[in-house]
């Protein structure tokens, strides 16, 4: 095979049989595409490791898919990092790295539309996928930048608000053609590998959440754009592996990643008034929803924990940066 390499990366954590899914539905769709896909499980310890290595051998992937035992479970940005690093088998470099959900499945063309659209628009960095359920329901995976005024009207969901801060709303509705966006969701993402190393790869201390949307910021801050390619279509199933649909309470990793995420892109005052903003939006709703005897749907003591989280950030001690070899959870689902 000739043309542009293609490295594909799948993490998985303890959806070995899902995970093959995914695989061979990126084998099919990289026919006649130059490259490997290089499957990372990130300490599954349920015996993933060894379906997923013995699948490649008695499927006849051997030479084409390559299973890599994280041996920690450092989070999705670092998993991706490990497969990224390990790069081709015969110690050549992709011109391409494509990051495909575990639970996410290429439909006929996907792969090839990135690649294509990435060769004809040298100056792009990413290139992502429309993104759909298994019912063709389409998923909302393009996305502003977060800011102050965007975190208050995610916070407060009233009518008047959204309309006066429309330039501001994080989700983006569904493009309906290819667009440029600020980021995009993980579940099927194609990047330059000569931009990866201009501005490094996934930030280690993002455990889960938020990881792409620096990314893309780093990305577009040195030049490059991300672009959604509506050509480029995806089935993705969605929280197999995080279980975020299920919180009964916000986790403190997206607590650690939220907050990382401003401090370190806009600096510790503003990090604590998207905090502010964050949780009087949250009282708000809340206010309306008793008012009109509607429950809350947030999750219990979102806006105490968003607080507590903020007060007690300086005295917690920095987190070390993981190991190279360490992994990462599947792709999030998108907030």
């Amino acid at each position: 095979m000739t043309g542009p390499g293609v490295l594909t990366i799948i993490l998985n954590y303890k959806t070995a049989e899902m995970t093959l899914d995914s695989v061979r539905a990126a084998l099919r769709e990289m026919a006649g595409i130059a490259g490997e896909i290089i499957v990372v499980d990130n300490d599954s310890r349920d015996g993933s490791f060894e379906a997923l290595t013995a699948a490649v051998a008695t499927e006849g992937w051997t030479g084409r898919v390559r299973v890599l035992a994280a041996g920690h479970n450092g989070g999705y940005g670092a998993g991706n990092n490990v497969g990224i690093r390990a790069g081709f088998a015969n110690g050549e470099r992709p011109d391409y790295v494509y990051i495909l959900n575990s639970d996410a499945f290429p439909d006929p063309g996907a792969i090839r539309v990135l690649v294509d659209y990435l060769e004809r628009h040298p100056a792009v960095g990413f290139a992502g996928s429309y993104i759909h359920g298994p019912d063709g329901e389409p998923h909302m995976t393009a996305f502003r930048f977060p800011t102050l005024l965007g975190e208050l009207e995610g916070a407060t969901r009233m009518g008047p608000v959204s309309r006066l801060l429309a330039d501001h709303v994080v989700p983006l509705p569904v493009p309906e053609e290819t667009r440029p966006v600020d980021w995009l969701a993980g579940a099927s993402v194609m990047a330059r590998r000569t931009m990866l190393d201009e501005i490094g790869l996934f930030d280690e201390q993002f455990f889960l959440y938020y990881e792409e949307t620096d990314l893309c910021r780093r990305a577009n801050r040195a030049g490059w754009p991300t672009i959604y390619v509506r050509e480029s279509s995806v089935t993705h199933i969605g929280s197999v592996s995080t279980g975020a649909k299920g919180w009964k309470r916000v986790p403190g990793y997206w607590l650690d990643s939220r907050l990382h995420y401003f401090t370190k892109n806009h600096g510790p005052a503003y990090a604590a008034g998207a905090t502010l903003v964050s949780v009087l939006g949250g009282l708000l709703w809340r206010g309306r929803r008793f008012l009109q005897g509607e429950p809350n749907t947030d999750p219990p003591y979102l806006q105490r924990d968003l607080v507590t989280h903020c007060l007690r950030a300086p005295f917690r001690r920095a987190k070390p940066a993981p190991r190279p070899a360490q992994a990462a959870i599947a792709a999030p689902d998108t907030p």
